[in-house]
């Protein structure tokens, strides 16, 4: 009788852990992440043992082999590298840079932009040319632009509140601005930092030539806010100025990288993939901190939480650590033409690359059905203050897994302090609150632990649409 007793005790109690309803599982979630969070120890150590990992470099490599023996100890059931050609540039010695006018020099905070060409051996001296725009550029032409270096110097819009917004408003001059002086004979091009605080640190970041002839392609490199202000006022009294600059950066061949990639293979629909991920490459003035070791440790962290919170998923959730989103998006690319070559049906993919602040909500790139299904668990999301759920966009890294049925998402934080560490020196761990960032690993996990649960919405055919 005793033993009848506790059989049905314990049946029970086992059926009462599986009947929480969706506000308690998610209350699991949260508490486990604040209280028994593992996100910021492994940030702590891709951070600080680790560091700044460039895609093609030894500490890339060194970041693969951590991060692939830390999802080994979860006990999930398949981890695996994925291979993938990644482009390898290196900066080389620090850069030199400053302004000469009346006779006084003036050193400037400079670094060279990612992909860019180095100086001649003894550096570039010229009189420069001040442009907010490439409309401006084409104004003045060939003939007051030739043998001279082009200063981009528009700033970033600061009356946007979304600062990625006004990101997007001024990156064109860093990313194609050497192309485009390089067609007009100029010598070199200095960008203003993608900043919208004023400092004294420049922030790299991928630039591109295009197709422009080699004879043509001119080095490119970011001048911090502060030097920005001091060029341009210098400009205003001396428009004969000259500015030197040096830089001894590096292209190589493409050499073998991989993507890091974990999985818990679903109970009911184990070939229905969910993935959640960030880009374990980062640039190298800082140790990536933010961009994106954040989203790496935060989405190996949602496959631990699940397992911690008795959670076993229906559909196949996996995490995907990117290599190359900074300078190439080669991992994205690749895993997406394995995926398609395998026929995976991917259902939904979530990405964390803005930075480990405080989670404001998610953006969603999916059809009107599907987007309605989530507005329906906005309110699971209350008592967090998640309130941000918008249709359109979601990140670089799962873009390319885009169908008219599935569901794309970015996770969206709070924004206005991302730029003041981006691609910049100051990308590092101690700036990374403990607690933010664990809010974040748990908002990613209640979302993915959402759609495992619910699936995506079918969607007649003429509601199908592309993002």
């Amino acid at each position: 009788m005793k033993n009848n007793i506790l059989t049905i005790t314990l049946c029970l109690a086992f059926t009462f852990s599986f009947s929480q309803t969706d506000e308690e599982t998610l209350k699991s979630i949260y508490k486990t992440s604040l209280t028994n969070g593992m996100s910021y120890q492994w940030l702590d150590h891709l951070s600080n043992n680790i560091g700044g990992r460039l895609s093609g470099s030894k500490n890339a490599e060194l970041a693969v082999d951590y991060t692939k023996a830390e999802l080994e100890k979860l006990g999930l059931d398949k981890v695996w590298l994925q291979p993938v050609m990644v482009p390898k540039w290196e900066r080389g010695e620090k850069e030199l840079a400053y302004i000469n006018t009346d006779g006084k020099i003036k050193k400037v905070n400079i670094c060279a932009l990612g992909g860019s060409l180095a100086t001649p051996e003894k550096g570039i001296t010229a009189e420069v040319v001040e442009v907010t725009d490439f409309e401006e550029l084409e104004a003045l032409g060939k003939e007051k632009i030739k043998g001279k270096i082009v200063f981009y110097n528009r700033p970033m819009q600061a009356d946007l509140i979304n600062t990625f917004n006004a990101y997007g408003g001024c990156v064109n001059q860093r990313y194609a601005g050497a192309m485009e002086a390089g067609k007009y004979g100029a010598v070199g091009v200095i960008v203003r930092s993608m900043n919208l605080r004023q400092d004294d640190y420049p922030h790299t970041g991928s630039m591109s030539y295009g197709d422009l002839p080699i004879e043509n392609r001119i080095p490119s490199a970011a001048i911090s806010t502060n030097d920005a202000n001091v060029l341009s006022e210098a400009l205003k009294k001396d428009k004969n100025l000259n500015f030197y600059f040096k830089q001894s950066c590096q292209q190589f061949d493409d050499v073998q990288s991989y993507n890091v990639i974990g999985e818990i293979t679903g109970s009911a629909f184990p070939n229905e993939y969910i993935i959640v991920g960030g880009h374990l490459d980062s640039w190298d003035l800082g140790d990536g901190a933010h961009d994106d070791g954040a989203g790496v440790v935060q989405s190996m962290d949602v496959l631990r939480l699940l397992k911690e919170s008795g959670i076993t998923p229906k559909r196949s959730i996996r995490v995907v650590l990117f290599m190359n989103e900074e300078n190439g998006l080669r991992g994205a690319t690749e895993y997406a033409k394995i995926a398609e070559a395998k026929n995976e049906n991917h259902i939904f993919a979530l990405e964390s690359d803005s930075g480990g602040f405080t989670p404001r909500g998610f953006s969603f790139a999916t059809n009107a059905t599907n987007f309605k299904q989530v507005l329906a668990w906005k309110p699971l999301f209350k008592p967090y203050l998640i309130h941000y759920f918008e249709q359109g966009g979601s990140g670089a890294d799962v873009g390319p897994l885009k169908s008219e049925t599935n569901v794309l998402a970015g996770l969206r934080p709070d924004s206005q302090r991302y730029f003041d560490h981006h691609h910049a020196s100051n990308d590092t761990f101690e700036h990374v609150n403990k607690r933010e960032l664990e809010l974040g690993a748990a908002t990613m996990t209640s979302l993915v632990y959402l759609y495992d649960k619910y699936g995506v919405n079918p969607v007649p055919e003429q509601q199908q649409i592309k993002d």
